[in-house]
Order: structure tokens, then sequence, then C-alpha cells
């Protein structure tokens, strides 16, 4: 099979299965969506979702959150993941919108990825699920899976990960596509143990038939 064909073959039976793919993380408006990205950094959705109704009902807008400290920030994110950078990222982001974006936040990756606490992943995110651009954000999950399906091939850093993805995948797809794979890797393809037989890409999927090779060795 050409890497061309595992492509297809792969991004067909999202589209089939899985037509209705986005972020879980729940947010009404750029502003909220940029804040639980940075906060998602080595965090679960789950966990951010539990703390921005509370963050965002005292900090609605970034003027609000530019206004107060890293220090009252900090209460309201203490259980997430790295609370004190988080706090002074976000109060710094809020600040740097402000002053440099007119508290727009902007669509461009060069321009996110100025702000604190952004990075390329952030950056690709918020470019990706606000503005619909053609940018592959990948974590851990999207590293994880395309490696396994074998879309990519020795993809040693997260850049090199979403260079090969996008070089493969058409462009109206990428938003979606980003989607599918965090999802994929969420439920089913698992870091530790992935579902396989309950996986619909079994038959395309590198690290399932080499497991299988394995398995038949070893009997």
């Amino acid at each position: 099979m050409t890497k061309k064909e595992r492509f297809e073959k792969i991004l067909a039976y999202f589209q089939e299965h899985v037509p209705v793919a986005e972020t879980e993380l729940h947010y009404s408006n750029p502003y909220e969506l940029l804040v639980a990205v940075i906060l998602s950094a080595q965090c679960t959705d789950k966990r951010v979702n539990m703390v921005t109704p509370k963050l965002f009902e005292h900090f609605p807008t970034a003027e609000a959150l530019a206004a107060t400290t890293s220090d009252v920030v900090f209460a309201d994110i203490r259980s997430i993941s790295y609370p004190n950078n988080k706090a002074k990222h976000l109060v710094g982001m809020a600040q740097m919108l402000l002053k440099e974006f007119g508290g727009e936040v902007p669509g461009e990756i060069e321009e996110l990825v100025k702000l604190p606490g952004v990075g390329r992943k952030t950056a690709n995110v918020i470019a990706s699920v606000v503005y619909n651009k053609p940018t592959m954000a990948v974590d851990t999950h999207v590293f994880r899976v395309s490696a396994r399906l074998g879309l990519t091939q020795n993809a040693k850093t997260p850049l090199q990960t979403e260079q090969q993805l996008i070089q493969h995948i058409p462009e109206k797809l990428i938003p979606i596509a980003h989607h599918w794979l965090i999802l994929h890797g969420r439920y089913t393809c698992l870091a530790r143990s992935p579902k396989c037989e309950e996986c619909g890409l079994r038959e395309w999927c590198k690290f399932y038939k080499s497991e299988k090779m394995r398995k038949k060795v070893r009997k």
C-alpha cells in the first residue's frame, strides 16, 4: 500500500464514521478558546472544563484579565497543571492582546506565537478552530496516532509530524483531521493499551499489523 492510498483509506473512514469532530474544550468566543488552550497544555480537557466556568465568570474579557494579577488568576486555576506559569502567561497574553492586537485574537500563526503561553501547537489550534485555516496542531495524541497508523515516518518532533501530515491531507480536511486524530488517540488508540480490536482502522494500521506479526512469532 502506498502512502497516498493509506491516507485516502484512513481519511475516508473518518469522513464516513466521524463526520463531526471538534474540540472538547468549552468556549463561547475566540478569547475563551485561547485561554482554554493555554490551560490545556499538559492537562486534560476535562480538567480545563472544570476550571474555566469560574475563571470566565471572573474574567469574561481580555480587558478584565489584563487588569488583574497572576496571583488572583492562580486562585482560580490552582488545580490545573503548572498553575503559577499559566497564571502569568494568561495575564501577559491578555495585556499583549490589548496592546498589540486591539483585544482581538489574531489569526496568523506568526502573530499568535508572540503571545505569552502560546506555542506553535496552541497557535495552530486557534488558527484552525477559530479561523478554519489548514493548520495541524500536533499534541501527544496526534504524534502517536500518526506514527502508529503509518501516516508519518521517522518523525522525531511535532513539527516534523505536522509537516508530513499537511503534505498528504487535502487542505480542506486539515482542520477536521486534527480533531479526528486527537479523538482517536484519546478514546481508541490509547498510549499504553490501544483498543486495536475495536478499531475500524486496523486494516490500514502499521502498528496493528506489526503487533499481529509479533504475536504469531511468539506462538
